[in-house]
């Protein structure tokens, strides 16, 4: 599969609601199922939002809870799902990406590495060790969470390891919108891979968030934008521009002092 319809959901969600967040999250992917998508991007922590004094209560292991509803919301939909939730790991609670396939089976599971100080994630969750690339139909493919964005290491390591796409689930503050647009074209063109990002809008909690969700090209190309509104919006991509760009210029090939 070369070719590939992806739905990115920008939420407005409702803190710590994940009764009204998993509805919405519901109706994105009857929609992106309708379009045709092979893919619907959630954003970060999208069933809770940042209400992280309540993780212990909101999050769940990985077979219950709301990242079964996940899973049973791929299969209904048959559509691969992605996007960040609270999970319980024993005592402890970790911002995690599992990525689900059509058939509600986990494919992995990428836990955020780097832990954002601002929004108190230190206090609340326990860090990712391990970065995650998973074999998909349509290539090899990297999760990275918001913050992670910051990070051009993790996002080297996946295109090093032949990484075409690397899908970024986002809670990104709107007075800092123009370092997510920056940074996503940044890693796009550096890696020469496909960037996907969904962020979420509106105010929850004390934080503003910015939208403006998008999918970049590996030349750094905007092939989808959309604003600071609630809003599905959908794109197809073509995989072998990867290739393409690659074989005509040879970046990769060519590093040598940080081998």
């Amino acid at each position: 599969m070369a070719k590939l319809n992806i739905s990115l959901a920008q939420m407005h969600i409702a803190l710590g609601d994940l009764r009204k967040n998993y509805n919405t999250a519901e109706e994105m992917a009857v929609e992106a199922a309708r379009r045709g998508s092979h893919l619907l991007v959630l954003p970060e922590l999208w069933a809770t939002g940042y209400a992280l004094d309540q993780s212990r209560e909101l999050a769940a292991p990985l077979n219950v809870g709301i990242l079964a509803q996940s899973a049973t919301l791929a299969t209904q939909n048959k559509i691969s799902i992605v996007g960040s939730l609270m999970e319980k790991r024993g005592v402890e609670v970790s911002n995690s990406a599992a990525f689900f396939a059509p058939n509600g089976r986990v494919m992995g599971v990428y836990r955020k590495i780097h832990l954002f100080k601002l929004m108190n994630e230190h206090r609340w969750l326990q860090p990712g060790t391990t970065p995650l690339l998973i074999d998909l139909p349509w290539g090899e493919t990297g999760l990275a969470i918001c913050y992670d964005l910051r990070f051009p290491e993790l996002f080297r390591r996946y295109a090093l390891q032949a990484a075409k796409m690397v899908i970024i689930p986002a809670e990104w503050p709107i007075e800092r919108i123009d370092h997510w647009r920056a940074l996503l074209q940044a890693r796009a063109i550096e890696n020469q891979c496909f960037v996907v990002a969904t962020n979420c809008v509106g105010k929850t909690g004390d934080a503003t968030f910015g939208g403006h969700s998008m999918i970049v090209d590996p030349w750094g190309k905007i092939v989808l934008e959309v604003g600071e509104s609630p809003t599905l919006a959908t794109a197809e991509i073509d995989l072998d521009l990867v290739d393409v760009v690659r074989n005509r210029m040879s970046t990769l090939d060519d590093i040598t002092l940080t081998r």
